[in-house]
């Protein structure tokens, strides 16, 4: 497994559009492998592959230590309830702003083994999975924040 760079904010990479995942090959299970290494290294909750420079529909989400979600050519098939919370992103270092998002979603998607499968988040994991699968389609969440915060209200000064 590999540490790969992280994209930053001001690459066109993240605001091009994800190709879908066509077949399940060794090349796809090392980017996974190697994104999950990646985003433990970052202290991030979540991680989607062009931001790692790879456009293709796949992301990570770890909201609780040791409860990483794969999804390749995941897509959100139910939506609802509303929150208002702080986002962050591994590619906008620094920048924090107020989201609005589902408080709860379901997401259909496809494991390394090729295997279907759902997953329903709500809270912090709805959150998390809106966000990662935004970066899919070249959305950063700063494209949907209320308002972006300064650097005294996230305590940077």
């Amino acid at each position: 497994m590999a540490i790969l760079n992280i994209v930053k904010d001001g690459d066109e990479i993240l605001r091009r559009k994800c190709r879908p995942v066509e077949n399940i090959t060794p090349r796809i299970t090392r980017l996974l492998d190697d994104m999950k290494e990646t985003l433990h290294k970052a202290n991030g909750v979540g991680l989607a592959a062009p931001q790692v420079g790879v456009l293709r529909r796949i992301c990570i989400v770890e909201c609780e230590p040791g409860e990483l979600i794969e999804l390749i050519n995941p897509e959100i098939t139910e939506m609802s309830g509303e929150q208002q919370e702080v986002e962050g992103c591994l590619s906008v270092p620094g920048k924090w702003g107020v989201t609005k998002r589902p408080e709860k979603v379901t997401v259909k998607a496809t494991d390394r083994h090729g295997n279907s499968f759902t997953v329903e988040g709500e809270g912090l994991l709805a959150r998390a999975l809106c966000h990662e699968i935004d970066h899919l389609d070249g959305i950063i969440f700063y494209d949907k924040c209320v308002r972006m915060l300064s650097p005294e209200e996230i305590g940077e000064e």
